[in-house]
């Protein structure tokens, strides 16, 4: 059996030959060409048509040989012929590899056996694959390849090709949603002075001419408001956010947000708002509103749940946490914690481990500790809770609203807090006061996560299985980590 190795270097011998033959072997431009799903969506018998793909199979009978060649959206049958392209254009078909990039002209027919097929009247190399193709029905076992070399994964997987083309239309069908509500899409800055809008740990760059520091945005949120002071009502974005902490199946460093602004709303407009954005997305991608994720069932039928974060947090551990030593219950519960961080992210972690695991189909939880949310509005009838609200899906977080504050001397009071708390990078952003002090409407607030979302519609498990391209740890320090 040839090795992989022996392989590639055929192949590159083979790409030698076909410069001094005066052949091209990464070809020139063969255009216009007919998407493959096209062809066999209008299949006629001897109509001419051309198309470009990858060979994905061949299959020689002496002067006759069948080959699949597939591009971005399908699959077709192509059939050559010795006497129809000659003895040297026949040769040179029989010298392809698997994974050569190929347009083909031809007329169409169906064969014996009732395959609809493309007989080859010409053909030519575009580019010549100089490495090997995962075998056609395992493709890449190994995950960590399988992510870090994703091109090949696209080449031999249709449903992960199937995943990627779902989440551009999810993405499409929020923009022509809120379009449709008469949202306006707007962009901020990517490189912040002050990381400001999450309690994350941000990036750092530097910027030469200015000769000063500067952050990738942790969240659009302070920008955003901004837009709301001078008189813009209704605005979201889809972007790229940046948070320098760990990665998992939920994490990614850099990851798809949707954050939206409404004037003159508050959190429950959020809520109803969400509501009708996901439940429509559902429907687009699935059909229905009850859909399969992992080996369960969730639907998506409304209204949705809603729980309290105090009251679910009661009910599940017996605890009044208003009122409880949180170190010393957490303990008592075995809950994991850095005992250097502060009550409240303790109790988060209480939640995370208590009752996050029970929020199988969409969950509301409302009327979050308003210490862990120093941009939300405190509840009139409770200052010590907020007008806030996050959604879970399948055991996992996907949005985070409020009823937003837009007390410019409570909001002080709260950022300077914040700070004193967290210290680091966090800075209390002056301009965004200022800002306030020029009186910002009421307003919701909403951020969804676009690859947690998409992970959830695609049945996905991981959001590495969303993103084209997710971190990964340098092949050298993996193999460090790595098992003998």
């Amino acid at each position: 059996m040839i090795s992989e190795s022996e392989l590639v270097r055929e192949r590159k011998a083979k790409r030698e030959a076909y410069l001094k033959e005066g052949v091209r072997p990464y070809g020139e431009r063969f255009f216009p060409i007919e998407p493959i799903r096209n062809v066999l969506a209008h299949f006629e018998e001897n109509k001419k048509v051309r198309i470009a793909g990858r060979l994905m199979a061949r299959r020689s009978h002496g002067k006759s040989t069948f080959g699949d060649v597939k591009d971005e959206g399908a699959k077709i049958q192509v059939y050559a012929k010795e006497d129809a392209l000659g003895p040297e254009g026949y040769e040179r078909l029989l010298r392809l590899d698997l994974g050569d990039v190929v347009g083909v002209d031809g007329t169409l027919f169906t064969s014996k056996m009732g395959e609809r097929t493309i007989k080859v009247e010409k053909f030519v190399l575009l580019s010549k694959i100089l490495q090997v193709l995962p075998e056609k029905w395992h493709g890449l076992k190994d995950v960590e390849a399988r992510y870090r070399h994703r091109y090949v994964d696209l080449i031999v997987s249709d449903e992960v090709r199937k995943t990627f083309r779902q989440r551009s239309e999810i993405i499409r069908e929020i923009r022509q949603f809120l379009d449709g509500r008469d949202f306006l899409e707007v962009e901020t800055p990517m490189m912040q002075p002050i990381p400001g809008g999450a309690r994350a740990r941000p990036f750092v760059t530097h910027h030469e001419t200015l000769d000063t520091d500067l952050y990738l945005r942790v969240a659009p949120e302070l920008y955003l408001k901004r837009l709301l002071v001078g008189g813009m009502e209704k605005v979201y974005e889809i972007n790229r956010n940046f948070r320098n902490e760990g990665i998992s199946i939920r994490h990614n460093p850099e990851f798809t947000m949707m954050e939206l602004y409404q004037a003159y709303a508050d959190y429950n407009d959020m809520m109803s708002l969400t509501e009708e954005l996901v439940t429509h997305l559902v429907k687009k991608i699935h059909g229905k509103e009850e859909i399969a994720y992992g080996e369960k069932t969730m639907s998506f039928k409304r209204p949705w749940k809603r729980i309290s974060f105090y009251d679910a947090l009661q009910e599940r551990t017996k605890v009044d946490w208003r009122k409880a030593d949180v170190k010393k219950e957490a303990k008592r519960l075995k809950i994991e914690f850095d005992p250097t961080h502060e009550e409240i992210d303790i109790l988060n972690a209480v939640f995370e481990a208590v009752v996050e695991p029970d929020l199988w189909n969409p969950t509301f939880v409302i009327d979050y500790p308003a210490e862990l949310t120093p941009l939300c509005k405190p509840k009139d009838d409770d200052p010590e809770l907020a007008y806030r609200f996050e959604l879970y899906i399948g055991k996992i977080e996907i949005a985070n609203a409020f009823s937003e504050l837009n007390d410019p001397v409570i909001q002080r009071e709260k950022l300077e807090k914040q700070v004193e708390i967290i210290g680091g990078n966090k800075q209390v952003d002056e301009d965004f006061l200022l800002a306030l002090e020029y009186a910002m409407p009421p307003a919701g607030g909403l951020g969804i996560g676009i690859d947690r979302l998409v992970m959830i519609l695609t049945n996905r498990p991981s959001i590495r299985e969303v993103v084209f391209f997710p971190q990964l740890r340098p092949e050298a320090k993996e193999a460090e980590k790595a098992p003998e």
